[in-house]
């Protein structure tokens, strides 16, 4: 079999994933949400605690995140307890919960933001009319994942998105709830996601009296 003259060791250069971790990246535990929690709290980062926040609350992709408007949060004045956002991915929306402890850390972040309904909750450093970078988001957790003692090459922005959908299936056990709430497009993906497997099977049937 030939090489591909694209490929980057062919030209001297290493592959992207060189070195790096690859694969499925870990749920947080609630411990280690209150733990990166308490990071930017200390720090005064409000715009930090908002983003992690409505990272874990929403569970969306990072392309998703960084664009959402203040819009999408606020109804006039009043912060919303339900959203709603078009996935770029899929095209198709996906609603979500905006539970009373990220709403107090996005109203304080929005208070101190200023701006209007179509300019982007989270700005970037380098042009305040366009939304921060995915690339900056990812670097952000990796500081806020090093902060709390955790090991940023086991973490990624899909962890945010993993985590509460992980707490959900555990809990529940609705495959089909979560789905609905990652906004995927066929439950087998959802099932590929979350990492369920015969063990998980066997727990949650336990569970179960008949």
């Amino acid at each position: 079999m030939g090489h591909s003259h694209h490929d980057p060791v062919m030209q001297g250069r290493p592959a992207w994933n060189a070195s790096k971790m690859v694969g499925t990246k870990r749920p947080l535990t609630q411990k280690q949400i209150w733990a990166v929690r308490f990071f930017p709290d200390r720090e005064a980062r409000l715009r930090d605690r908002a983003l992690f926040d409505l990272a874990i609350d929403s569970k969306l992709r990072g392309c998703d995140l960084v664009k959402i408007k203040i819009g999408d949060l606020l109804a006039g004045a009043d912060m919303r307890t339900r959203a709603i956002v078009i996935q770029q991915k899929t095209g198709r929306p996906v609603r979500f919960e905006l539970t009373a402890d990220v709403r107090v850390s996005l109203v304080a972040w929005l208070q101190c933001r200023g701006g209007g309904a179509d300019d982007y909750a989270f700005p970037s450093r380098v042009d305040h009319t366009g939304h921060l970078s995915t690339g900056q988001y990812a670097r952000l957790l990796d500081e806020w994942v090093e902060a709390v003692g955790l090991r940023r090459a086991e973490y990624g922005t899909h962890s945010l998105r993993r985590t509460k959908g992980s707490m959900t299936y555990r809990a529940t056990g609705n495959i089909r709830a979560l789905q609905i709430l990652l906004g995927h497009t066929k439950i087998e993906n959802t099932v590929r996601y979350l990492g369920v497997d015969v063990e998980d099977a066997l727990i949650l049937a336990k569970r179960t009296e008949i």
